[in-house]
């Protein structure tokens, strides 16, 4: 038998290791279990051709000194450490069409994002105002995204006024409505349900400061586990759970397929909440419960395309190009079809340290559905367990480079010369590596017209079983830590965690001064 944890945590995502690192902080003896090879979930990297690509995390907002972001990692002692970069002033982001070779954009600070914008549509400028303000208002709304005490808000229409609407309603201009909709990649807006609090959620911190990770993201995770470690806390690599063990209603202990077991008095999944429970069994809900978290909807999954570029051949560019191909499809690109695709795409690209001013590499993200990889879903296939998934597996992914090329060669026409290799991930790869169902993007989608559904507790039917992780709240960087705030407030007290981190950082404040 061995040694017994406070806190049990299943899966080394954002949500779990900052999860870990406020239990250890609070005092608990805490152990982490991660399935794959490298700690982190989303925030994984991955090297090819010797250049260093980041799963999800592309860029990071709200870390300038005193915002949101910034005041959770400096609580968790990764901030000094992060090596990050910021991106344009004046265009962070810029929002792109077919046919149109204006670049409109995104700016940092949100008096200079109402000014970069006006330049593009001067007979606008209340409505943009009124949008702006309106996000502001919105994310003051939701108390832990500020560090202030109080459960989710739920005044006024706040949960069920829906981003299209709002956006139409202030602005009239189509182009212009589908520039402030345009990075919707970044949270899968839907046209008929996406809530405004998750476009204003998802874009604010980006509005207030946008950063790129200088190497990647993993930075986080390592980070965050090596405090996890200095703290005393236990992790595990290499430990895929596969089975919960009751003593009457309450979990004990895990199971791994090593065959090791872990005993502890609370239990945390960062796991994908569907695949948490199937592993558990449904024997051990309630039916109603098992079958709402099952038939929730979960967001719509991804395919990614890594270029290696040749050295000092293409210019580095220090913001992101979100593109549709019209201003018509904005919302809509997820209803794709197949010869058309990708109809959006995210493109993010770091530079080269050795020759400044290029590119050593880009990411782009378009949508896919997990449907056109039903072929191979019955293969699994990570760096800890190696598996083929076949030729036609194989000719599936050159089939979408060659396609994606094409697309991406409208906006960047001498982008092939400069290419040295060219990766793939499929919606496969994300459900594989991540662990999110079907590869789910973000978790489960928000709907406006029927707010509470997709809502789920921190706490399960299970006494001492948690959740944590994107399908708690938000996604994104920001989301995924305040729902381990959430989470962890569940075990130590919400009031009493809050309090604790507000001390903690006016004691880091006054040693800083």
């Amino acid at each position: 038998m061995q040694d017994k944890f406070d806190v049990v945590i299943i899966g080394s995502g954002l949500g779990g290791l900052v999860s870990a690192n406020i239990l250890a902080k609070e005092g608990k003896k805490v152990c982490v279990l991660e399935k794959n090879n490298q700690f982190g979930g989303n925030l994984q990297t991955f090297v090819r051709d010797k250049s260093i690509f980041d799963t999800g995390i592309h860029y990071i907002g709200g870390l300038d000194k005193g915002q949101n972001l910034y005041q959770y990692f400096s609580y968790l002692d990764i901030m000094d450490d992060l090596k990050i970069k910021r991106m344009n002033l004046d265009a962070y982001d810029v929002i792109t069409f077919d046919g149109d070779e204006k670049e409109y954009p995104h700016a940092q600070g949100y008096d200079n994002f109402v000014k970069q914008l006006v330049k593009f549509f001067p007979e606008e400028e209340e409505g943009i105002k009124t949008y702006v303000q309106k996000v502001k208002d919105t994310c003051y709304k939701f108390p832990l995204y500020n560090l202030e005490e109080g459960d989710r808000y739920y005044g006024e229409d706040l949960l069920t006024l829906k981003a299209k609407d709002y956006i139409d309603s202030v602005v009239k201009d189509p182009k212009l409505r589908a520039v402030l909709a345009g990075s919707n990649l970044l949270y899968a807006g839907d046209p008929d349900k996406t809530p405004f609090y998750v476009h204003a959620l998802s874009i604010n911190s980006y509005m207030e400061s946008a950063w790129r990770c200088i190497q990647g993201g993993s930075q986080i995770a390592k980070l965050l586990v090596k405090r996890f470690r200095a703290l005393g806390g236990t992790i595990y690599k290499y430990q895929e759970v596969n089975s919960f063990n009751f003593e009457e209603k309450e979990i004990v202990s895990v199971s791994t397929t090593k065959g090791d077991t872990f005993y502890g008095d609370n239990f945390i999944s960062n796991v994908d909440p569907k695949l948490t429970l199937q592993i558990i069994g449904k024997e051990r809900f309630r039916n109603l419960y098992y079958k709402r978290i099952q038939n929730t909807e979960s967001i719509i999954s991804s395919f990614s395309i890594y270029i290696v570029f040749e050295k000092g051949t293409f210019p580095y560019l220090n913001k992101n190009y979100y593109h549709t191909n019209t201003e018509e499809k904005v919302w809509t690109t997820q209803e794709y079809e197949e010869e058309n695709w990708p109809e959006a795409y995210l493109i993010s690209m770091n530079e080269d340290l050795k020759n400044p001013g290029y590119a050593e590499n880009l990411t782009s993200i378009a949508y896919m559905r997990f449907e056109e990889t039903a072929p191979w879903a019955d293969t699994f296939n990570t760096v800890a367990k190696k598996n083929e998934r076949g030729e036609d597996y194989e000719e599936f992914k050159q089939r979408k480079i060659e396609a994606y090329l094409k697309e991406i060669e409208k906006k960047f026409p001498n982008i092939r010369s400069c290419i040295k290799s060219v990766h793939t991930s499929t919606p496969l790869s994300y459900r594989d590596y991540i662990g999110c169902y079907e590869g789910s993007m973000y978790g489960f989608a928000k709907d406006a017209d029927n707010p509470m559904k997709s809502f789920l507790s921190p706490r399960t039917k299970i006494p001492n079983l948690l959740f944590t992780g994107q399908g708690l709240n938000m996604h994104g960087v920001l989301g995924v830590t305040i729902s381990a705030v959430v989470t962890c407030g569940e075990l130590v007290g919400k009031e009493k965690l809050l309090k604790d981190i507000k001390s903690a950082l006016a004691e880091k404040e006054l040693l800083g001064s």
